[in-house]
């Protein structure tokens, strides 16, 4: 760092160190600005004087951090931060979606001239389409949810399923995790007395009770959502495959269920709220010989798309040999 800045300047530099590494001891923050320690914690003095709050712990795993809720200068975007910005949001979900537009149009409107000309001309001539199996919960209902996750209050949830079926039930919510384009709600149900995953698009309230509760110890919110995606739905599911599960397990999705190994095959077996979507758009895919042992929803979905396809091989034939 050149050695002519001025303690104004290595104060900005501390503050850009402390919003990327909160608890940076003033020896890590002396070493990155190469001064000395005293010089670092005379920064952080000129920045507790412009009225940042920065907050000091002591001990192995103490260091300065910014408290939570402080009013940080304006954002600084380079061009190809604020291009990939974009870029993510288009990608996300279509440019003119109401909040998301909104939102992305202040962005490109608070930066500099020379940075967001190229933002705002991408935004302008770039269309996405989103894709057609993620949703959009509501942001209320993330927020209520979050905020019950945060505090460990068990919530009261009102669920419709994609059947149409609604209940109520209370659930410890243990986390909210984001996958395969759509937002789930990991917890425990009371109502069932088992681990359940509740896409959020389909809660249609959701009210903190007056009972806490205490996460599984060591819980990874996502790997538990990956094992437990094709279970606890409405029609049970089992397939079973010629091929070793090494050969099969990369065309399974987790929401298909479990993948076990059965002699020289495989077993999948889990759930699904729609036998037809799981048939076309999941088991079709797969290029392994299998066959449906259950549930009976499923083999009429399957048996249907076996028709369907057995039908227009056979119209290509006639026309053929027309």
């Amino acid at each position: 760092m050149p050695s002519d800045l001025s303690p104004t300047a290595r104060a900005l530099r501390t503050l850009e160190i402390l919003q990327n590494r909160p608890g940076t001891t003033a020896a890590e923050i002396a070493e990155r600005l190469e001064v000395t320690d005293r010089a670092a914690r005379r920064y952080i003095g000129i920045l507790r004087e412009a009225g940042i709050a920065v907050d000091s712990a002591r001990g192995p795993h103490g260091g300065y951090r910014l408290q939570r809720g402080t009013r940080l200068p304006p954002v600084v975007f380079t061009q190809a931060e604020a291009l990939v910005l974009v870029m993510a949001v288009l990608d996300g979900q279509p440019a003119d979606d109401d909040l998301v537009g909104t939102a992305l149009g202040k962005v490109i409107q608070a930066l500099p001239e020379s940075v967001g000309r190229q933002a705002a001309a991408l935004r302008e001539h770039a269309a996405a389409a989103p894709d057609r199996h993620s949703t959009r919960p509501d942001p209320a209902t993330i927020s209520a949810l979050v905020a019950a996750v945060a505090i460990r209050r068990r919530v009261l949830v009102t669920y419709r399923s994609g059947a149409g079926q609604e209940w109520e039930a209370e659930v410890d919510p243990w986390a909210v995790v984001v996958r395969h384009g759509r937002w789930y709600l990991l917890c425990h149900s009371h109502r069932a007395a088992a681990l359940r995953t509740y896409r959020v698009d389909r809660i249609l309230a959701a009210q903190q009770t007056g009972h806490g509760f205490e996460p599984p110890d060591g819980l990874d919110p996502v790997a538990t959502l990956e094992e437990h995606l094709g279970t606890g739905w409405s029609f049970a599911t089992r397939v079973v495959f010629d091929a070793p599960p090494a050969e099969v397990a990369p065309w399974i999705r987790p929401p298909m269920g479990r993948l076990e190994p059965v002699g020289e095959g495989c077993v999948l077996t889990g759930s699904t709220n729609n036998p037809a979507m799981y048939a076309q758009e999941w088991l079709a895919t797969v290029p392994f010989a299998f066959r449906v042992e259950g549930g009976p929803e499923l083999r009429a979905a399957v048996a249907k798309l076996a028709a369907r396809l057995t039908t227009a091989l056979a119209d290509r034939d006639d026309q053929t040999m027309a």
